[in-house]
């Protein structure tokens, strides 16, 4: 527990080191990336997803890349996002788009993301494709549910994210319980201090399954996002104990993980859905990935010994 405490901690701080990134996008996704990451372009993810699609899976795909420094480079995301949704229409892909606040310039103005959230909802909203904007870290949480308020109300096809990890995360359930919300809940990949979120994963989980029953049973779509066995068993015995039917919740699960039980879950009946990224800055998604379960790392190593 302790080993797997030191690994978590060390890929966490490999994730936000920036020599480490700009040497990764030199050397591009050949260390292990490529088994989780869809590649540096969407044209590169179209043929995957065309793949995952055929197999019965449902997509979401993230444009890998936060913390844009100009209001230039936060609008040139917002036209690329955009670009993604037209080609996820063109080409008659089932897939959705997840997207960061962050990357379409939340830490520079908040009137700039809103006009570029809804340009991108706009496209959305005519295409007939679902946005959902992910969840960062604490510091950002309330901001970003506040935002997705403000657009939801305009805009029914928008979900969000609830971490269970965070202690205030029920409460924010009940905030959004009105707004009839899409949540993806999911345990949450960011290092938090004891002031604000649950250091103890028993608590984590216990917090998570307490989400699930509260936005299912207040009758809101659910994506619940776990690879955690005991997480998925606790969802199919709740659909079945209160009448849910299979139409109001999907299980998402990461590219490239536990590709087995997609597929066992998909012939049980379910709704599936693959969450992938792809994009030149995958090198932070890609050591939180590492950091969360330590089994990844034999990704990274086959990666550097197989041509």
């Amino acid at each position: 527990m302790i080993l797997e405490a030191i690994s978590k901690n060390f890929f966490l701080y490999l994730s936000k080191n920036k020599v480490l990134d700009r040497m990764a996008k030199r050397f591009g996704t050949k260390f292990g990336a490529d088994k989780i990451v869809g590649g540096e372009t969407f044209s590169q993810a179209i043929p995957l997803i065309e793949t995952l699609n055929h197999e019965g899976l449902q997509v979401t795909v993230d444009h890998l890349g936060e913390f844009v420094n100009s209001k230039k480079e936060a609008r040139e995301r917002a036209q690329e996002c955009i670009e993604t949704i037209q080609a996820i229409s063109h080409h008659q892909l089932n897939s959705e788009v997840s997207l960061k606040l962050t990357s379409l310039g939340l830490d520079i103005d908040e009137e700039l993301v809103m006009e570029n959230m809804e340009q991108i909802l706009e496209e959305a909203e005519k295409l007939g494709i679902t946005v959902t904007i992910d969840m960062e870290d604490s510091s950002r949480c309330e901001r970003t549910l506040a935002i997705y308020k403000a657009l939801k109300e305009n805009y029914p096809n928008l979900g969000t994210v609830i971490q269970s990890y965070l202690y205030k995360s029920e409460e924010y359930v009940d905030e959004l319980d009105p707004y009839r919300p899409y949540l993806r809940l999911v345990k949450g990949a960011y290092k938090e201090s004891g002031k604000v979120a649950f250091q103890e994963k028993q608590k984590v989980d216990e917090n998570l399954k307490g989400l699930i029953k509260k936005n299912l049973l207040n009758g809101h779509y659910t994506a619940i996002a776990s690879h955690d066995d005991a997480i998925l068993d606790y969802t199919k015995r709740l659909v079945k104990e209160h009448g849910i039917p299979n139409d109001q919740f999907e299980f998402q699960m990461l590219y490239g993980m536990r590709n087995q039980t997609q597929h066992e879950l998909l012939k049980e009946g379910y709704t599936v859905r693959v969450y992938l990224p792809y994009g030149e800055d995958w090198y932070g998604y890609f050591m939180r990935r590492l950091a969360e379960r330590p089994a990844n790392i034999a990704f990274a190593v086959k990666g550097i010994f197989t041509k």
